[in-house]
């Protein structure tokens, strides 16, 4: 099986990459050769490249910087997707894209499932909204994986800034009241690969919109003691977090208080389930250099 990743330097088309295998081709394309706002382009190497499956990693992913640059947002993240999706139906191939937890409010008390309505809060959550709608429009065999908190030793994320930020802080003000999941992009990869192979082998999988973060919740506070716990076990930087408010740290972009999804339909369709969160800590940690 053959997999073309739009994108090569975000977490998840690096995670993708390192998922190869004697049997699992991964390519990973990305600008100027592959431009998500030139369908020429994605047609050109989807005809070059001949892969089974398409995914779409590649992504407008600044959420506060896209509060002032949303036409660049919408460019990227809603006509891009289009865009790939329909290269990819007009090869006859099968497209898995990947979408946010952002697309929703934020304002529910229990994990949000597929049919609940969406209502992004924010300029890269309506972008990404509407990209999952030109996905769907667009080739009617997609895959839509909404993820939440990715972090990975690639690139920049959560995880990277708190162990940098504690080399020169012993405290850390870290927001208290956002709930989500913290989801590993190596994980994630996994997952994608699970529904590749289905997609492949079966021509009845069904499609549509799925939830696909790692098991277990907390908060980003949560998110960080776990980071220091474990990397102070390991002899790495650590520091103490103080949980604070929202309210007390403002950004140009609102975040949803709920970020938690439910992935019983995922685990359901394609019977696999990404691990519990805190094991990807571990992982990274590792990945990045520290051990026993």
């Amino acid at each position: 099986m053959k997999l073309l990743v739009t994108g090569r330097d975000g977490q998840v088309a690096q995670a993708l990459l390192a998922q190869a295998s004697d049997d699992l081709q991964v390519v990973a394309i990305g600008r100027p050769v592959l431009d998500l706002t030139d369908r020429a382009s994605i047609e050109r190497v989807i005809a070059a490249e001949r892969p089974d499956i398409v995914v779409n990693a590649a992504a407008y992913t600044a959420v506060d910087k896209a509060e002032s640059e949303e036409e660049t947002a919408f460019a990227v993240n809603a006509e891009g997707a289009g865009n790939v999706a329909a290269a990819a139906a007009a090869a006859g191939l099968p497209i898995i894209h990947i979408s946010t937890d952002y697309v929703f409010p934020g304002d529910k008390a229990s994990p949000y499932v597929e049919t609940d309505p969406t209502g992004p809060q924010g300029a890269y959550g309506r972008s990404k909204l509407a990209g999952e709608a030109a996905v769907a429009a667009a080739n009617p065999c997609h895959v839509i994986l909404r993820t939440a908190w990715v972090y990975s030793a690639y690139g920049n994320n959560f995880l990277k800034t708190m162990l940098r930020v504690a080399e020169t802080r012993d405290t850390l003000r870290v927001v208290a009241d956002q709930h989500g999941t913290p989801t590993y992009a190596p994980d994630i990869a996994e997952g994608i690969v699970a529904v590749a192979r289905r997609l492949a082998s079966d021509g009845n999988t069904p499609v549509g919109v799925f939830h696909m973060v790692s098991s277990g919740e907390t908060t980003w506070a949560g998110f960080a003691e776990e980071i220091f716990r474990q990397s102070k076990a390991l002899g790495g930087v650590h520091a103490a977090v103080e949980p604070i408010g929202t309210e007390d740290y403002p950004t140009p972009a609102c975040r949803p208080a709920n970020s938690r999804l439910d992935t019983a339909r995922f685990t359901s369709v394609f019977g696999t389930r990404l691990p519990e969160w805190e094991s990807g800590v571990a992982q990274c940690l590792k990945a990045l250099g520290q051990t026993d």
